[in-house]
């Protein structure tokens, strides 16, 4: 007897499909169980054995996150023949199997998720996604350049009046000279960040991020990319929570 389609594209699956170190594998039975319990979950619906550039990328932020106890990482594996396992999870949050694989971000006691959106295939990156959760969370993620005692500056610089934003100046100053020589670049664009925002006001970072994003748009050395990337995810760190 030949072997079922159903058989068939189990075992292609098996044999391509990619592990994914470090999230957690849901079902229809466990999903409301696991996800309230942490301040953010970041969950991806994808077809029953992912694999590709997408779900490698996507695998890199569970390995990067691995210190965030509060943080979860997540997939949940649809399949669409034999008993459709998780097609009714998948069908709950009006996500179709053509726009898998989909990310969707829980927020503890928020009833829906927010849907991270790539414009582009090339969009759909671990920094993006985590750039996404970074700024629609309170949950800490540590992005390529920033400095996490900076990154703690640049939230109370933003709730602050003009004389406290000066003497949070003054300590990411004091803090650039204990930091490693690796970091003082960084360290350099928190601090003109800040000076620029107390000499044109908020609307300096969106003006400056709408710059890099022209600058990102053109044609650049990978150097220049990394620098100008490292830029954009420090300037995020300064917007607030409705300009994203």
């Amino acid at each position: 007897m030949l072997p079922s389609i159903a058989v068939i594209l189990l075992a292609i699956g098996t044999a391509v499909a990619e592990d994914c170190k470090g999230c957690v594998s849901l079902d229809s039975y466990s999903f409301d169980k696991v996800i309230p319990k942490f301040k953010a979950a970041v969950v991806k619906f994808d077809v029953a054995y992912p694999y590709g550039d997408k779900h490698e990328q996507y695998s890199q932020i569970a390995a990067t996150t691995k210190d965030a106890y509060d943080f979860l990482v997540a997939e949940v594996k649809v399949k669409d023949y034999g008993n459709k396992d998780n097609s009714d999870l998948a069908a709950r949050y009006k996500i179709k199997s053509d726009a898998f694989p989909a990310v969707l971000l829980f927020l503890q006691g928020k009833t829906e998720p927010i849907q991270f959106v790539a414009d582009k295939a090339t969009d759909f990156t671990a920094d993006n996604i985590k750039r996404f959760i970074k700024t629609k969370s309170s949950v800490y993620l540590g992005l390529p350049g920033c400095v996490e005692q900076l990154d703690k500056l640049a939230e109370e610089f933003k709730s602050s009046d003009e004389n406290e934003r000066k003497e949070i100046l003054n300590k990411a100053k004091i803090i650039e000279e204990t930091l490693p020589e690796t970091q003082h670049a960084a360290a350099k664009v928190y601090i003109k960040t800040m000076e620029r925002i107390l000499e044109k006001g908020n609307t300096f970072v969106q003006t400056e991020q709408t710059r890099i994003d022209g600058i990102l748009k053109g044609k650049l050395s990978n150097e220049k990319k990394r620098i100008m990337e490292e830029k954009r995810n420090i300037l995020h760190s300064f917007l607030y929570k409705d300009e994203l």
